[in-house]
């Protein structure tokens, strides 16, 4: 191959400690309200990602930078299988915005209205709505301790934290604070001390979640194994949830983030999410790029 553009018909596997010479990759660089992500597509040549090749990737500096990398995959019983992989080169089972972005692509790439993805969390399907926006359900959320998962038998609508938050599980692990004023609180500092909460075994997602109404919350949040993020959309789910589960809002709410707005419509069949997607660029990683950081 020459000039670094793989054909997209092969057969062959980028292997991350094995980059030929002349192997290079293709990526696409998308966001939901500013949660941006790095997606590769695997349907067509096979992609194994490291946790190193992740971290550099991750690396705003160094890499292109991302909340979540994304792998697309021709697997599973939907019409494709995702893997997610956070910006410190460990794996989620859910990212609800890298869903949406995800599903808005393969749609105009196929002219489907609707569609289903399979994730570690399960099979989540999504549709487009008026307006051109992208919904996806992303599934029953767990509420019972041990699928959080939490390190003992607890309820997990106030958990024994100071300030009593709620624990959600929505294929990743969530705490989520009710607070007075969601920006008064040093998130950078706030969030990592009970990301690694002993409660949490598998460490969690935190949210500082402020009412504003009871279908309108305002809510910041600090994810697992990234930082700060200017959007979540498991997030989103979780406090949603967390809010109706203590009667403070209703089941329909909207909620604003640093990066702009979703609505989460918590059903019978799931916890739908709906909100804006962005396709920013496509770009491939040079093969020196990689041999360098495979």
């Amino acid at each position: 191959m020459r000039h670094g553009l793989w054909k997209a018909g092969g057969q062959g596997r980028i292997c991350a400690a094995m980059i030929e010479a002349h192997d290079s990759l293709a990526f696409m660089k998308m966001h939901g309200l500013g949660n941006d992500f790095v997606v590769l597509d695997a349907r067509a040549r096979a992609i194994e990602v490291t946790p190193a090749l992740a971290r550099a990737l991750g690396d705003r500096h160094r890499g292109v930078g991302f909340d979540q990398l994304a792998l697309i995959e021709a697997r599973g019983t939907g019409d494709a299988h995702l893997t997610f992989y956070n910006a410190d080169g460990s794996t989620s089972a859910a990212c609800g915005n890298a869903t949406r972005c995800i599903a808005d692509f393969l749609m105009r790439e196929s002219g489907a209205l609707a569609l289903t993805l399979t994730t570690d969390r399960g099979a989540l399907p999504a549709r487009r709505v008026e307006g051109g926006a992208v919904s996806v359900n992303m599934g029953p959320p767990q509420l019972d301790w041990a699928e959080v998962p939490l390190a003992e038998a607890m309820d997990t609508l106030e958990l024994p934290i100071e300030g009593a938050p709620t624990a959600t599980g929505m294929g990743n692990p969530h705490c989520t604070f009710f607070v007075e004023d969601a920006e008064a609180l040093p998130l950078e500092t706030f969030g990592p001390r009970y990301e690694h909460h002993p409660l949490y075994p598998e460490r969690t997602n935190v949210q500082v979640a402020q009412i504003v109404g009871e279908d309108h919350i305002r809510m910041r949040v600090w994810e697992r194994g990234v930082g700060v993020t200017l959007a979540s959309g498991s997030s989103s789910c979780a406090t949603a949830v967390a809010a109706a589960r203590r009667g403070l809002t209703g089941r329909r709410v909207r909620i604003d983030l640093d990066g702009g707005t979703l609505e989460i419509d918590w059903r019978e069949d799931g916890v739908w999410m709906t909100g804006g997607t962005a396709h920013v660029f496509d770009g491939v990683l040079t093969p020196a790029w990689l041999g360098l950081n495979a």
